[in-house]
């Protein structure tokens, strides 16, 4: 059975542009499939900065880390294509929150869907951690685009 899930459109908050590279390329000559991850994070991480947070380690002053993750695969793509990324942020829950990503080239063919779960973290006592009161006016759906 096939992993299967909707971008929340109401909730699109951010989209940046990604361009294909040739050590993004696999044997078949097309987007490897471990690199949507990798521009999820990069994505993720632009995300974050337009927020004016540092890294993954000073979100609304506490840690993130990454609990889940969900790849649907849905168009080819090749070396010098342009992917834009659209990152849909829906309401947080006690925890922490989700991000689902939406990959489209130029053309407009869905390339990919993502979706990561992301949880607040204490690093040194290895625990889990509730997400800050703020969290929601933080990530409320504002677009940027950079």
């Amino acid at each position: 059975m096939r992993i299967k899930f909707e971008i929340p459109k109401d909730a699109l908050v951010f989209e940046t542009n990604i361009q294909v590279r040739i050590d993004d390329i696999n044997y078949g000559q097309h987007l490897s499939n471990d690199r949507l991850l990798v521009y999820a994070h990069e994505a993720r991480m632009r995300y974050f900065k337009s927020l004016g947070f540092k890294d993954e380690k000073s979100i609304a002053g506490k840690s993130i880390i990454m609990s889940d993750s969900a790849i649907m695969y849905r168009h080819e793509s090749v070396w010098g294509d342009e992917l834009k990324v659209s990152l849909s942020v829906p309401a947080p829950h006690l925890y922490g929150f989700d991000i689902y990503y939406c990959l489209t080239n130029l053309d407009g063919h869905e390339v990919a869907r993502v979706k990561t779960g992301l949880v607040f973290y204490d690093y040194a006592q290895k625990k889990l951690l509730k997400a800050p009161m703020s969290l929601k006016d933080l990530i409320a759906p504002k677009l940027t685009t950079i």
